[in-house]
């Protein structure tokens, strides 16, 4: 049976007239006087999706658990539930869906007006080494536009010392530097064409630390993990030794040479929280992480104008249909997978742990085609009964 919780609590409010008379030996006058009642929540039931959820965890050959969160902008995380052996606090790598939260402390220290950092300004200007990629921008090793090798060239990337970003036994600081002096074959231009992934990512990381003074995963907490009030949200770097992550954060290795592009675990109600900040112009509860103009800014796509897919930062981009079902969304290749619907101001997160990176696509195929459309139609539905 699944583990879920229904997160949807529905005030009911009881108005109560009230007759008043003047006490005079003529027809009394009475008023009743009832109180402006805020107009009813949306009540969402999401029995479907926890169906199609438990159907694709017993038809599997490979996943052994399934865990999934959703959120609306509004009411918050509106649902959770937990399937075969994942409960609602099981912990697991993020892989590439590390890519929006590390989007966001990017954006964080692009809006500390005390650092003087700016997102589209050459990271010469930050990196105290000489080195062939001066001219890119941390938006461009963001948004895989900077014309450093993506992962589709992983296979050079030990001739030029690019494959560090995947050791856990060095540091941020002196992985970025090899990343940073060393060309990696294949590279071109910056801002002609997209390529997804790789050490651009570790070298934005590289970017990170300089500019705050600190390690990556420290300037994750006071930026995003503490304002988010995040629990269990960090970043190592286990690509080479898969096998001993347990699945408890005390076996997570690697967080000095933390992988910016791949390396976060997290719980489901952490990454919720993140989505929110998204849906709710960059707040998480009273506090301002990121402005709405920052939001707006890592959505907006720049892969697509060089002739790649839609890509923002950290988010693909699949345009509205004719129902305006516009979708962004950050997989990762080990099942994992968040999306939001920004007109709708919804969204969610799948987890998954499929360290065997075998069965990967089946999980977006499920998300995007089975457990979206059906978020959708539950959330219509319900805002249509209430007429919002």
């Amino acid at each position: 049976m699944p583990m879920s919780r229904n997160l949807l609590l529905l005030p009911i409010v009881i108005a109560m007239g009230t007759a008043c008379s003047d006490g005079s030996d003529s027809s009394a006058s009475e008023s009743a006087v009832s109180p402006t009642a805020e107009p009813a929540a949306p009540v969402y039931s999401f029995d479907e999706v926890d169906t199609e959820l438990q159907r694709f965890i017993d038809e599997s050959q490979v996943f052994d658990g399934i865990s999934y969160t959703l959120v609306d902008g509004d009411q918050g995380m509106v649902h959770e539930a937990a399937f075969g052996d994942h409960t609602l606090d099981t912990v697991v790598q993020l892989a590439s869906t590390s890519k929006m939260p590390s989007v966001a402390l990017l954006m964080a220290l692009h809006e500390d007006e005390s650092l003087d950092f700016d997102i589209a300004a050459p990271i010469e200007r930050y990196l105290p080494w000489e080195g062939v990629y001066g001219d890119r921008t941390t938006e461009q090793l963001l948004s895989n536009t900077s014309g450093i090798p993506g992962l589709g060239s992983i296979a050079t990337y030990g001739v030029s010392g690019h494959i560090c970003q995947f050791a856990g036994n060095t540091t941020l600081q002196e992985c970025g530097e090899t990343l940073y002096v060393n060309e990696s074959p294949g590279s071109t231009e910056p801002g002609t064409a997209f390529d997804y992934g790789g050490s651009q990512w570790h070298l934005a990381g590289a970017v990170a630390e300089v500019v705050s003074n600190s390690t990556w995963n420290q300037a994750f907490d006071v930026y995003i993990g503490t304002p988010c009030e995040l629990e269990v949200f960090t970043y190592g770097n286990m690509w080479s030794n898969l096998d001993d992550w347990t699945g408890s954060p005390d076996s997570l290795t690697g967080q000095e040479n933390a992988n910016v592009e791949g390396g976060g675990i997290t719980t489901l109600q952490d990454y919720a929280k993140l989505l929110l900040m998204h849906l709710r112009g960059g707040a998480c509860g009273d506090n301002q992480v990121l402005s709405q103009d920052s939001v707006d800014f890592v959505q907006t796509d720049r892969g697509g104008p060089l002739g790649g897919p839609g890509y923002g930062m950290g988010w693909w981009i699949i345009y509205a249909d004719e129902e305006n079902n516009e979708l962004i969304y950050d997989p990762g290749a080990f099942g994992a997978v968040s999306w939001l619907d920004v007109e709708r101001g919804i969204g969610g997160y799948v987890a998954i742990d499929d360290y065997t990176r075998t069965e990967q696509d089946s999980v977006y195929d499920f998300v995007l085609n089975t457990v979206v459309p059906l978020q959708r139609a539950v959330v219509d539905a319900a805002r249509d009964e209430v007429g919002e």
